[in-house]
Parts: C-alpha cells; sequence; structure tokens
C-alpha cells in the first residue's frame, strides 16, 4: 500500500515501463541471466523465480540474476512460490542507496532484503529482512502515525542516531543491522554488502550509489535494480528434509522463554498470528493517511475507491 503511489508515478512518467517483458540474456541447464527490460519489479521477479524453479525441478538447483529491474515488492514472496512447489526459494534485491556504512554518515547501499523460505509439511520457516535496522517501510508508518523512532534506526545528517520520524525520512539514512559499530552494525553493513554482490554486482545491474534515488512523486531515469533467485530441491541431499525441519523448528519453538506471554517464534510465525488475526477482524487495518493516498489516486485515475465490503 505504502508503495502504490510510487509505482503509479514511475509508470506515468515512463520510468518504468509497464508493457516489458523480461527476456533470458544466457543460461545453462543451472543458470540464467535475465533482463527485465526495465518492468515492473513483480513482473520481472515472478518471471525468474519461475525459471528458477523448473530448473531447481531438473538439475537440482536454479540460480537466476535479473538486471534492470524495479522494486519488487515483498521479498518473501518469491522464495513462497518455491515453497508450493516443495523447493527451498531463496531471493535478494539492492535498492536504492539508504543504508550509512559503519562510520558514514552517507547512505551507499540499501536496504538490500534477502529472503529464505523452507517448506516444512504442515510448517515452514520464512525469513523475510532488510539488512538495515528496519525497512524504510516502517520509518514511513512512524511518520505517518506521528510517532517518534527508537534508538538505532536511523541518523541524523551528521550521522548521529534520531528519533524523529520525520527527520530520518527526510535525511534518509539507515542505520546498519544492529545500529552503532559497539552493537555489531558492520555485520548488518556486511551483509547489505554480500546482497548486493549477488544482484547488483553479478546481474549486471547498478550497485551501490550507481543506482537513483527514488522518492513518491517518482524519479527521472531508470532504476536498473538488481535481483537474484535461487531454487534449490531439498531431496538432492539428505533423505527427510521436511521431517527434519519439522523437527528444527520445533526444538527453537520448545526454548523457554524469558517472558511467559511471549512464546519464542521462528521466522515466518509472526507473520502468520498476523494474518490469522486479519482474518478475525474481517480484513486489513489502513492507517488513516494510507487511506486519504488511495481516495487521492482513485480520483486522479478514476477509479473505484477502496471501501468495505
Amino acid at each position: 500500500m505504502n508503495r502504490l503511489e510510487m509505482y503509479l508515478n514511475d509508470l506515468a512518467i515512463n520510468s518504468t515501463d509497464g508493457s516489458a517483458v523480461p527476456k533470458i540474456l544466457k543460461e545453462t541447464p543451472s543458470t540464467a541471466w535475465v533482463d527485465g527490460c526495465n518492468g515492473l519489479g513483480a513482473v520481472v521477479g515472478n518471471f525468474c523465480m519461475d525459471l528458477a524453479i523448473k530448473k531447481a525441478k531438473q538439475v537440482g538447483v536454479g540460480w537466476v540474476c535479473a538486471k534492470g529491474s524495479n522494486h519488487y515488492g515483498i521479498a518473501g514472496w518469491y522464495p513462497m512460490r518455491a515453497m508450493k512447489e516443495g523447493l527451498v526459494g531463496m531471493s535478494m534485491t539492492n535498492t536504492s542507496p539508504l543504508m550509512a556504512p559503519t562510520r558514514s554518515k552517507e547512505a551507499a547501499l540499501g536496504t538490500n532484503p534477502l529472503s529464505l523460505g523452507v517448506p516444512a509439511k504442515d510448517d515452514k520457516f520464512l525469513l523475510d529482512m532488510a539488512t538495515t535496522a528496519v525497512a524504510v517501510g516502517k520509518i514511513e508508518i512512524q511518520r505517518r502515525k506521528g510517532a517518534p523512532l527508537p534508538d538505532g534506526w536511523a541518523q541524523d545528517p551528521e550521522g548521529r542516531v534520531t528519533n524523529d520520524a520525520e527527520l530520518a525520512f527526510q535525511t534518509g539514512c539507515l542505520m546498519p543491522l544492529g545500529g552503532p559499530e559497539i552493537n555489531s552494525g558492520y555485520k548488518g553493513y556486511g551483509l547489505g554488502g554480500l546482497v548486493d554482490i549477488l544482484s547488483g554486482v553479478m546481474a549486471g545491474a547498478n550497485y551501490s550509489t550507481k543506482v537513483r534515488k527514488w522518492t513518491h512523486t517518482g524519479a527521472n531515469t531508470a532504476a536498473d535494480l538488481g535481483q537474484v533467485f535461487i531454487a534449490v530441491d531439498p531431496n538432492c541431499f539428505a533423505p527427510d528434509f521436511e521431517e527434519r525441519m519439522c523437527d528444527f523448528n520445533s526444538r527453537l519453538r520448545s526454548c523457554t522463554p524469558t517472558d511467559p506471554e511471549k512464546p519464542v517464534l521462528v521466522a515466518g510465525d509472526k507473520e502468520t498470528i498476523n494474518m490469522k488475526a486479519v482474518d478475525e477482524a474481517g480484513g486489513i487495518e489502513y492507517l488513516p493517511n494510507q487511506l486519504k493516498t488511495c481516495e487521492s489516486l482513485s480520483q486522479r485515475f478514476n477509479v473505484n475507491p477502496i471501501r468495505f465490503i
């Protein structure tokens, strides 16, 4: 929802090609290099993940790198496609520079999310994380709420930690996962570099500060984001993979919690709980400012506004 206006603005000024069809530039039985042709990131991402899945089913592993892509939405969406086929899936993407490398007061890496999805019979392990302390969307939500930021999320123009959501949004300098150097923020910085190398550098796309800035009004140049999509058939290795994954998850969840009211979770549990809560509530609860934006967009594009059913 927070990205909808940005997608539409990019399409309106032709910095993204809404009719683009991805094409394969080079491939082997297990790999492919794809040109997204400046298409919508979700279109490029689905094409590449489905190609990785096809290769994994044929030879055990599918590894697809894409250049010429755009913001692809939820990183975990693509591993979920692999999980439905009984495969382990991964996806990564670079983004516009928003992370300040450790010891820097300038942004030189993106939030660079990575995701791993693992099937486990009627269970799963689904990791979807930014390599910054938080995803930029959380800064936007705090800003929309008019609420302060916790320590360690973002920096001000001088490189100091700030709790001001508006200042953080305008500065555009998120801290790496871990926060300041004393709290091992350099590990998040390293992970962000890992993602950019495997996506931007390896795909021949833009990377680091070569990626253009992206704002709600759109961008004047193409993003040329780099992305990587990986699918692996666990049956190529030790037998009974999903049974052992169930046991793995169970061992983690059965750890004694520090707070009896807050049980130990594994990656994906929080999202599953939230989805159940949304179902019980009868729908998603959006913030007033999000609804105002949708109302404005509906008038602009002459479509029916979001409404209760």
